[in-house]
């Protein structure tokens, strides 16, 4: 019993061949015998290129920057013609912390003015990444770097800018 439908001159899903849609007997094996032939030389391992030992001159989140090279998860390319980008998405919020807030309530009643002075003191607060991209010779690779103190954008924009300089 077929699957198909009994193919009329003119139908559609007739082949051009006249013959029903369907699998056929698999085509003849190109190769004599069929079975597997082994190969003259035996298994030859291919062994990698060695790799130059250079010792890292600073690291950005998870790139690290040699003389020569950028060394990222993704793999490992030259560092001549890499484009370097920064993006500061941090932010820092100052507020006078609750305590301060208590302090000169409490004060105020016994040295009328004076405690409100309490009032003047601030709490910065920073949160937030720095995103940190490299791009050249066929690779790309972003990293987020969380960020806890003002300083630390301008550590790292300072280690790209030493990175962009071996760069160039």
């Amino acid at each position: 019993m077929n699957q198909y439908p009994n193919p009329h001159p003119g139908d559609p899903w007739q082949q051009p061949s006249g013959q029903n849609p369907g699998w056929g007997p698999p085509p003849p094996d190109p190769y004599t015998g069929g079975a597997l032939e082994p190969y003259p030389g035996g298994y030859q391992p291919v062994t990698p290129a060695p790799v130059p030992e250079e010792t890292p001159l600073t690291t950005i989140g998870d790139i690290a920057i040699t003389q020569n090279l950028v060394i990222t998860p993704a793999g490992r390319f030259p560092i001549n013609g890499t484009v370097w980008t920064v993006t500061d998405m941090s932010r820092t919020e100052t507020t006078t912390p609750a305590w301060a807030i208590v302090v000169a309530i409490l004060v105020f009643w016994w040295t009328c003015l004076l405690g409100l002075l309490f009032l003047l003191v601030k709490e910065h607060k920073t949160t937030g990444h720095i995103q940190v991209t490299v791009q050249g010779h066929d690779h790309y690779h972003a990293t987020s770097i969380p960020v806890s103190h003002p300083t630390m954008a301008r550590q790292i924009n300072e280690q790209v800018n030493y990175a962009r300089s071996l760069a160039a």
